[in-house]
């Protein structure tokens, strides 16, 4: 076989449409691969952003007579990336389901959008149909690879079709997501009655988009070595540890890379003054504006914590609340960007105005910020209780700003814990712990504020996370051997 072909679905695809790091994943891999001489290709919903950040799209089929969906027009577009040649791109252009303010997911007011299973059973069920003999096109795909529960319908509507099809792979994201709908839907959505048991896509007497694509994809990967074993138990496995742990033969983790022409400290337009592993002596300038910039107290000699992420419980927050007082005591210094859970917010807030020139929060999504925290804060913070992947400890790595992270999932597969005996051998990158209580993570963070002082071995710390290798193509040339392990 001289090209593999694959059809890559996803219902978010940066730079047109994001809520996570899918978003990354689906515009990044798929260009990796597309460099390693793979016929990939994107399907994604027609939303008004996506609409309108596309140029020069046609229209190469149209849908009109899926019985339980409203009609629909295929469009072909290419979407430029700035680091490899296009991306081909089809989009469904639906406008009933798609057409609408809010976001892919939520409505403006936060809340779900009551037709979800119709907005991404029509995205599974046009994958679906584009990668069988059914399809009105003459590119057929080998692999339909389906992404987190938005596509996980579409590895049960390959199996009950009767004519040609390819084989389905199915990558969980984070499987917290699992697309749970009432039990009718199935028949509204086309399935046969027969899917709708414990082995199908039955879930505790409602229909779960995941379950199905874990179940009736041929193959399954996440994002992780380290989350591919943790969702075989409890508690990570959120229900579907036994079937994850059927499929264990057929499951893989798979570490994200990170963009590494975006996230680079010696190209990085949004910090103050760029630095190799040979330079790091100018990223003392990026934390003195960091310092002004959030109005904290300028002092080279106070390390500086910085954390960026979404607010809720899965990322430990309530943790920082009760150990950010004694923190500051150490002393040491923190700055806070993200946005999420409402009461966290107002809570981050409150402790902010409790210790002015220490502690800073930014409650909302700013670019440019996040590169000045990465590259002047001089540690970075990530307490998740799970982390499939992660990719801000990456960035910090390549930013020689070590992480303080919690021993889960992509944290633990990527940070290595600074000892005496992993400095000696030039793997130690960061500082981990292991049990999720305020204890140990206060502990570790005076763990690591005593190594920040001891500049020689702090240096030889930063640059062991400088020269790993985070880009995308480790991860594709993996993607590459599960597609032709498929096929075989």
């Amino acid at each position: 076989m001289n090209e593999l072909l694959i059809l890559f679905i996803t219902p978010e695809i940066y730079p047109l449409s994001k809520t996570g790091g899918l978003g990354d994943v689906s515009a990044a891999l798929p260009g990796e691969l597309r460099r390693l001489g793979i016929d990939i290709r994107v399907l994604t919903p027609g939303y008004p952003q996506v609409l309108s950040g596309l140029k020069y799209k046609r229209k190469i089929a149209e849908f009109k007579n899926l019985s339980q969906f409203p009609a629909a027009t295929l469009l072909s577009a290419r979407l430029s990336t700035s680091t490899a040649e296009s991306i081909p791109i089809f989009v469904i252009d639906c406008p009933e389901l798609y057409q609408r303010r809010g976001g892919p997911y939520l409505d403006e007011g936060g809340r779900d959008w009551p037709d979800n299973a119709f907005r991404f059973g029509l995205l599974s069920k046009i994958g679906a149909i584009l990668a069988s003999d059914a399809s009105p096109l003459a590119w057929r795909p080998h692999i339909a690879h389906c992404n987190d529960w938005q596509s996980g319908l579409t590895p049960a509507y390959l199996h009950f079709h009767q004519g040609q099809k390819s084989a389905s792979l199915m990558t969980i994201h984070n499987l917290a997501f699992q697309g749970i709908f009432p039990s009718d839907s199935v028949a509204q959505l086309g399935l046969p009655p027969s899917s709708f048991d414990m082995n199908g896509v039955e879930y505790y007497g409602d229909l779960s988009f995941l379950k199905a694509g874990l179940y009736y994809a041929h193959h399954i990967t996440t994002v992780s070595p380290g989350y591919a074993q943790e969702i075989q138990t409890l508690p990570l496995g959120f229900g579907m540890q036994g079937l994850l742990a059927t499929r264990h033969k057929n499951l893989s983790g798979i570490i994200n890379g990170i963009a590494t022409h975006e996230w680079d400290p010696a190209n990085d337009p949004d910090i103050v003054r760029n630095y190799t592993s040979k330079t790091l002596s100018a990223k003392s300038l990026n934390k003195q504006a960091l310092q002004r910039q959030m109005g904290l107290v300028v002092n080279a000699d106070i390390p500086l914590f910085g954390a960026i992420s979404r607010f809720s419980y899965q990322k430990g927050y309530d943790l920082l609340l009760q150990v950010a007082p004694q923190l500051v005591k150490i002393p040491a210094q923190l700055v806070i960007l993200g946005t999420g859970d409402p009461e966290l917010e107002f809570k981050l807030t409150l402790l902010a105005n409790a210790h002015p020139g220490k502690i800073v929060v930014r409650v909302g999504f700013d670019e440019a910020l996040s590169h000045l925290i990465e590259a002047g804060a001089d540690s970075f913070l990530m307490p998740s209780r799970f982390e499939p992947c992660g990719l801000n400890q990456m960035y910090s790595q390549r930013y020689g700003t070590p992480p303080l992270v919690h021993a889960t999932g992509g944290l633990l597969d990527t940070v290595v814990d600074c000892t005496p005996a992993t400095l000696n051998d030039r793997s130690a990158s960061g500082f981990l712990f292991y049990n999720m209580t305020a204890n140990e993570l206060l502990a570790t963070i005076k763990r690591t504020v005593t190594a920040y002082h001891d500049k020689k071995n702090w240096r030889r710390l930063q640059r062991n996370g400088m020269a790993k290798d985070f880009s995308w193509y480790p991860s594709a040339a993996a993607y590459r051997e599960i597609y032709l392990s498929l096929l075989r």
